[in-house]
């Protein structure tokens, strides 16, 4: 009976690395299948960095992209970055690896970060990780190039190989075409619930055109479809404005411009915005601040605490209160400013507060009619969510309603301002 050689050291590591690289292109094939079938836009981007460090055995990754209103090259994901500090960062075409990358749609590999010409060093000032080594690839859909993805320090120092660079180029190509199908899903999805939605207010005006037609119309009616008509009108342009912010929010064309400001004066000038509305209802408004200052965007803070404000003074009884507090938190270790806004009024049953977050959705006043488009909240929370934060709420019929957001973490004294209604 013959007796068969016993492999070599050589052909024992040869089969050794075509079993790992078996096992790799499986997976990768696994990977592609998942994120085909995802079509949540901030799921999928988390699931495209996760399979690039697994799949390349790195420390780190992210994911550029093209923004196509503007073409600025911008972070859309990273393991460590936050969204506010990612949103703060433009990367030039000229003079980064990832516009070179972007511009002549190859690949990158860089074994000494600091020491590429193309190194961009802005990026170092953002993140707790230093960049030693990178691959960067780009993101191909179809014809045309969207950004780039990159997987940052190999493990162990050890070097990157051609299997990574054809493993993290097939990632990103299935990665591109499932993110350019999640955008069009979403903004498929919303404009058929905006269409949707403006058929109420077109209905409006177009039942009240017939009746100013008529010929014996009473003049006391005709001034009262003229005045549906103005609100109506209002509500859409309202809408459709707000459908744009929205849109650009959840596709990532809205960004952030991240400053250093006093808190304690952003809360009273939005107070004293509202403060008519308010003294109309003979509602008191109290600010309570802890903290001196916060970084964000200061614009896009403010259009959340007059949403907020304008909802509590809605939906609050008349001489009501509503209280503005700020504080210092700590969550998971990470130090945050919570903001809350809390009003007197109705409260909010269980059954709409699952569904105060959702598009258009409208709960009813106090005399069981919805208002407004439905976005301001939605809005509101996507604007808190880029900066990193969370917004949530918490109501009892018959008590008031709480509408709670966290902010990244600046202190200092205590502010306390009343504004009375006069």
């Amino acid at each position: 009976m013959a007796i068969r050689d016993p492999q070599s050291p050589e052909q024992d590591s040869a089969l050794q690395d075509y079993l790992a690289l078996l096992s790799r292109y499986e997976r990768l094939m696994e990977i592609s299948r998942q994120l085909t079938s995802t079509l949540d836009l901030n799921a999928l981007l988390d699931r495209i960095i996760q399979a690039a460090i697994e799949l390349t055995d790195t420390e780190a990754a992210s994911i550029l992209l093209l923004d196509p209103q503007t073409g600025e090259l911008r972070f859309e994901a990273a393991t460590d970055i936050s969204s506010g500090a990612r949103d703060a960062i433009v990367i030039p075409k000229e003079g980064s690896i990832a516009g070179w990358v972007v511009t002549h749609g190859e690949f990158v590999l860089v074994p000494d970060a600091r020491n590429d010409p193309r190194w961009f060093q802005n990026v170092e000032k953002a993140v707790d990780t230093k960049t030693r080594n990178l691959l960067a690839v780009p993101m191909r859909a179809h014809t045309k190039v969207i950004g780039t993805l990159e997987a940052l320090n190999k493990r162990n120092d050890a070097p990157f190989t051609e299997d990574d660079i054809n493993t993290l180029t097939t990632l990103a190509a299935q990665a591109a075409i499932a993110i350019e199908n999640a955008r069009l899903f979403q903004q498929n999805d919303f404009i058929a619930e905006l269409v949707h939605e403006l058929r109420t207010p077109l209905a409006a005006l177009k039942a009240s055109t017939a009746l100013l037609l008529r010929p014996n119309l009473p003049d006391d009616r005709r001034q009262d479809i003229i005045l549906t008509m103005q609100r109506e009108t209002d509500r859409l342009s309202q809408m459709t404005t707000e459908f744009l912010d929205l849109a650009r929010l959840e596709s990532g064309r809205a960004r952030l411009e991240i400053i250093r400001f006093d808190l304690p004066e952003l809360l009273e000038e939005s107070v004293d915005i509202v403060h008519s509305q308010a003294q109309e209802r003979s509602i008191n408004i109290t600010i309570q601040c802890e903290p001196d200052d916060v970084e964000g965007d200061r614009g896009k803070l403010k259009q959340v605490l007059l949403n907020l404000l304008t909802n509590a003074i809605k939906y609050n009884k008349e001489g009501g209160e509503i209280f503005v507090t700020a504080s210092n938190t700590e969550e998971q270790g990470q130090k945050f400013v919570q903001i809350s806004v809390r009003d007197t009024g109705q409260g909010i049953s269980p059954e709409s507060q699952a569904h105060m977050f959702e598009r258009f959705y409208r709960a009813a006043d106090t005399e069981g009619y919805t208002q407004g488009t439905g976005l301001g909240l939605v809005i509101a929370k996507r604007i808190i969510e880029a900066h990193g934060g969370s917004m949530w709420l918490e109501s009892e019929i018959g008590v008031g309603t709480t509408f709670y957001f966290t902010l990244p973490h600046r202190s200092s004294s205590v502010h306390t301002t009343v504004t009375p209604a006069l």
